[in-house]
């Protein structure tokens, strides 16, 4: 009987160190997954898309959060610090990154892709937006709208991925591949679908759609400029009213995120329709529930604006 004793304690003992080597297998499988912290959601698509399960994302701007109002946590700040990779829009539009101690250097992806120089009419003083939150300067942040930007972006990311996980490198470029596959298809779409409209402006809160309005050639008439915190002025409304009245327009648009009142209320007074645009500087929270992806809204935006302009 007792023999039967310590036999059962040796196969316990024998059963808890095997189970404790198994979940120190598991953590270091975990720690051995490299962290890539990304500041916008374009980023996290692209990153999303061609690394798959080999990493695990950080998405420091979480979903269902105004980019123009994010404010870094500890906990963020904390991973972000322990990434081996951190990319971030640049462009003055994360006036945060200042704040975090590096330990590598951070990739600043509008250095490697084509910006679009703002005339002075489209951002003026009237609608400066030097404040922490919109320091976009003189160039347009937005970047990430044109598709041969993010062609330029799938490639860096692919490139910088390599670096840190080159076991994965034949995924990675074969991912890539598909997703710029992706992208060309949409310039190939937006091109047919607002080449032959009966309206060639678009009215919105806030000029967040400057590179598709370049490369498609139509006209954007906004509320407040490049800065969605900025008030309307009454000489701004009577612009987009007497717009509205000389086009036809039936759809004018405004973002997730921002304060709809004044465009609930022009559209009230012209008797027009409101819709929301997607700039995609992040989703929302349902859109996250429901696996919104860089794709899938970018032909959501497209079929809306096919729409407000009467395309054929």
């Amino acid at each position: 009987m007792k023999i039967f004793k310590i036999v059962a304690v040796f196969l316990l003992v024998l059963f808890l160190l095997l189970e404790l080597i198994a979940f120190s297998s598991d953590s270091e499988i975990k720690l051995d997954k490299p962290l890539v912290s990304v500041s916008t959601f374009s980023l996290y698509d692209i990153t999303k898309h061609i690394a798959g399960q080999s990493v695990e994302i950080v998405n420091i701007l979480p979903f269902g959060v105004d980019p123009h109002s994010f404010e870094l946590t500890p906990k963020i700040m904390a991973k972000i610090e322990n990434s081996s990779l951190v990319i971030y829009s640049g462009a003055g539009l994360e006036p945060w990154i200042q704040k975090i101690s590096f330990s590598i250097t951070p990739l600043d992806m509008s250095k490697s892709v084509d910006l679009r120089g703002l005339e002075t009419h489209e951002h003026g003083e009237e609608h400066a937006h030097d404040d922490e939150h919109c320091s976009h300067g003189a160039l347009d942040p937005h970047y990430w709208l044109d598709f041969e930007n993010m062609q330029k972006m799938a490639e860096v990311i692919t490139r910088e991925l390599i670096v840190i996980a080159p076991e994965h490198k034949e995924m990675y470029e074969k991912n890539r591949d598909t997703y710029i596959d992706m992208l060309k298809r949409l310039d190939t779409l937006y091109a047919s679908g607002l080449s032959s409209c009966k309206i060639q402006s678009v009215i919105l809160n806030h000029n967040s759609i400057g590179y598709l309005a370049e490369k498609y050639d139509f006209h954007i008439n906004s509320l407040s400029g490049l800065s969605p915190e900025a008030e309307s002025s009454a000489s701004d409304i009577k612009r987009v009213l007497q717009e509205i009245s000389e086009t036809g327009i039936r759809t004018i648009f405004y973002e997730s995120f921002v304060n709809a009142k004044v465009i609930e209320s022009i559209a009230s007074d012209s008797n027009v329709e409101i819709a929301v645009l997607q700039p995609l500087g992040n989703i929302t929270a349902n859109e996250a529930r429901l696996n919104a992806t860089y794709e899938s809204l970018m032909l959501q935006n497209l079929s809306k604006l096919k729409k407000a302009m009467i395309c054929h």
